[in-house]
């Protein structure tokens, strides 16, 4: 979990949510998924928008790329267009998970075709953030007027 500071002011995002996160995995195979929530102040957590990507499908959906174990991949996590306005005193909160099952069907980690696979494998995911992996959360900021 990812917890901006509290908001000086009121902060509009509207427009296309995306994450550009570095990972790696021990899989061939693995889901990377994201949610990005209003974290109030009372503890309370509002899901704003969500989205996820199946690592073997993240170069191309008609041409599918297996992990190699320990490889560092830039991964794009779409998380659909949304308008909200996160009031001063909230903080912006992001969720990095390895699946947001039942939402998306569940990843079983392996090379097998998804549907027919029956193996599932435990995997191991490390996220990278740093001048040289530069993990982000980009938000189309609406400018207070």
């Amino acid at each position: 979990m990812y917890k901006s500071p509290p908001l000086v002011e009121d902060l509009e995002v509207t427009g296309p949510v995306e994450l550009v996160l570095y990972a790696s995995s021990s899989a061939p195979d693995t889901d990377f998924a994201a949610r990005l929530v209003d974290s109030r102040p009372d503890g309370r957590e509002l899901l704003i928008a969500s989205g996820l990507v199946r690592g073997r499908y993240r170069e191309s959906l008609n041409r599918p790329s297996f992990l190699g174990a320990g490889r560092i991949y830039r991964f794009e996590i779409s998380l659909a267009a949304s308008s909200y306005v996160f009031a001063e005193g909230h903080r912006i909160g992001l969720y990095v998970s390895s699946s947001d099952f039942p939402k998306y069907d569940r990843s079983l980690n392996t090379a097998e075709d998804i549907g027919a696979g029956v193996i599932m494998v435990k995997a191991s995911q490390s996220v990278f953030h740093g001048p040289h992996h530069p993990s982000q959360l980009v938000l189309p900021v609406i400018p207070n007027e």
